[in-house]
C-alpha cells in the first residue's frame, strides 16, 4: 500500500450492506445468492475461527476474505472455511488494509489481539465497512472516543462481541431489575476468579518465519520477540491488555449497565498484585466504582454473599427490597428470605436476541444498530480501563464524567491514551 488509509476516499458499499433494506428475519434466511451479505474475518487464531464458524453458519452470509499475520493460523482458517462453505474462494491476506481495499466486502470481523481491535475498527468505518469487533472494544479510553466519532462520521454499524448479551438470562435479569422487583439497587458486586499462568523469564529469540512480528506489535511498543507476549499468552501483558479482569469485564459488567444504568462516575480506587514471572498483567485486582447512583465493587474471588462461592464469575445485585444473584446462565432472586429463580408476575419487555451474530447481521441490512452497539460497549467498557489505571498507579482517582478527565492528576491523564509507534499509526 502506497498511502495511509485515512487518506483516502473510501466509496460506500455497493449491495445489501449500504442498501439499507429492513428485511424480517424470515425473508433474511432465504436470501438470494445476490443478497448475501459479504464478510471478511481479520484475525483468525482462537476467537477468530469462532468468528468464522458462527458467521459461515449464517445462510446469508459469504466470507470472502480472511486475514492473519501468522501463515499457520491463515492456512489452517482457509482449509476450515473450505470445509465450513464448500466452494468458497475465499482470498487469504497478511495485511488487513488489502481486506479494507476491497469494494466488496460490506463488513468485517476482528479478533486480533487488544491493542489492535481500535484501529482497525476506525479504518474499517472509514473504508465503509461495518464491524463486528471482540472485546475489549479499545485498548485505551481515547480510541473508544474515536470510534464512535468515527462510527458516528461514517454511517456504520458496530456489534461487541459479548456473546452473552444474547441470551434469555441476561434479559430476563434486566426485565426483572428494571420492574423494580428487588427495589432500588444501591450496591453491585462483580467477580471473575481465575490467575494467569507463570509464564517464567524473558528469552529473547527470532521471530517464526511464518509470523510478521513487526506488525503483531503494531501500534504497541517494540521489543523483541518472545513467545509469551504472542498469541493467547498476550492478555497478561499491560502493552497489549489487562489480563483476565480486561478479558471478563464486559461479560459481567454488561448486565450491570443494561439493568441499572450506572451515571456519574466519581472515583476508582484499586488494589492487586502482578503475577509471577515476566507478565504485568493483574495476578488479582479488586476495584471500588462510586457512581452518583451506585457503589459497583469488583473483586478476583467471590464475595461473600449467600450463593457466590460456588460461581467463577457473577454478579450479586443489592436493593432495598432484595438481592438478585446471576451468572452467565442463571439467577436467584431473593425477596423477604425466599429464594426463586425466576418472578412470572414481571411480564417479558425486551424482544429476544435471534443471536449475537444474527443480529449484527440484521442491523447491517437494516442500518440500525444491534444490541452491543459502539455506543453502549464504550460507556460499559470505560471504568475496566480507569480501574487498570488505579492499579498501576496504586491511589485513589477522581473522575470528571461529563470531560471524561481525572481530576488534577495529569499522571492518571496520560494514561487515557498512548503515542502508536509511527509507521503504524494508520488512522
Amino acid at each position: 500500500m502506497n498511502q495511509p488509509l485515512n487518506r483516502r476516499t473510501f466509496l460506500k458499499q455497493s449491495g445489501v450492506g449500504a442498501l439499507g433494506l429492513a428485511l424480517c428475519p424470515a425473508i433474511l434466511r432465504k436470501a438470494a445468492p445476490s443478497d448475501r451479505l459479504r464478510v471478511a474475518h481479520i484475525g483468525v487464531g482462537g476467537m477468530g475461527n469462532n468468528h468464522l464458524q458462527w458467521f459461515a453458519g449464517l445462510p446469508e452470509v459469504e466470507v470472502v476474505a480472511l486475514c492473519d499475520v501468522d501463515e499457520v493460523h491463515l492456512n489452517q482458517s482457509l482449509q476450515a472455511l473450505k470445509k465450513l462453505q464448500p466452494g468458497s474462494k475465499a482470498q487469504g491476506y497478511a495485511d488487513f488494509r488489502h481486506v479494507l481495499d476491497r469494494q466488496d466486502i460490506d463488513a468485517i470481523t476482528c479478533a486480533t489481539p487488544d491493542h489492535w481491535h481500535a484501529q482497525i475498527a476506525t479504518l474499517a468505518f472509514q473504508a465503509g465497512k461495518d464491524v463486528y469487533g471482540e472485546k475489549p472494544l479499545s485498548y485505551d479510553v481515547k480510541e473508544g472516543q474515536d470510534m464512535l466519532k468515527a462510527l458516528q462520521r461514517y454511517d456504520r454499524v458496530f456489534q461487541l462481541g459479548t456473546q452473552i448479551h444474547a441470551g434469555d438470562n441476561y434479559h430476563r435479569v434486566v426485565e426483572i431489575i428494571r420492574a423494580g422487583a428487588i427495589g432500588k439497587v444501591h450496591t453491585v458486586r462483580l467477580w471473575k476468579t481465575g490467575t494467569p499462568p507463570d509464564l517464567g523469564q524473558a528469552q529473547p529469540q527470532e521471530p517464526p518465519a511464518t509470523l510478521n512480528w513487526d506488525m503483531w506489535l503494531g501500534p504497541a511498543p517494540y521489543v523483541d520477540y518472545i513467545p509469551q507476549r504472542c498469541h493467547f499468552t498476550y492478555r497478561y501483558f499491560l502493552d497489549y491488555s489487562g489480563g483476565i479482569f480486561a478479558d471478563f469485564w464486559c461479560h459481567i459488567a454488561d448486565i450491570v449497565y443494561w439493568s441499572v444504568q450506572p451515571t456519574g462516575l466519581k472515583s476508582i480506587t484499586a488494589r492487586g498484585e502482578a503475577p509471577k514471572g515476566i507478565a504485568d498483567a493483574p495476578a488479582w485486582i479488586e476495584v471500588d466504582y462510586a457512581f452518583d447512583n451506585l457503589n459497583l465493587y469488583w473483586t478476583s474471588q467471590p464475595p461473600d454473599v449467600p450463593g457466590a462461592a460456588d460461581r467463577g464469575i457473577g454478579a450479586y445485585f443489592e436493593g432495598d427490597q432484595g438481592t438478585l444473584l446471576c451468572d452467565y446462565e442463571t439467577r436467584q432472586i431473593t425477596i423477604n428470605g425466599e429464594t426463586v429463580t425466576d418472578l412470572p408476575e414481571i411480564p417479558q419487555t425486551i424482544p429476544r436476541s435471534p443471536g449475537h451474530q444474527q443480529n449484527f447481521v440484521d442491523a447491517v441490512k437494516a442500518r440500525t444498530q444491534p444490541e452491543s452497539n459502539l455506543a453502549y460497549a464504550r460507556e460499559m467498557t470505560l471504568p475496566m480501563h480507569l480501574g487498570l489505571i488505579a492499579y498501576r498507579l496504586k491511589r485513589k482517582l477522581e473522575w470528571n464524567p461529563k470531560k471524561e478527565k481525572f481530576k488534577g492528576d495529569k499522571e492518571a491523564n496520560s494514561y487515557l491514551s498512548r503515542d502508536y509507534r509511527k509507521a503504524w499509526d494508520l488512522v
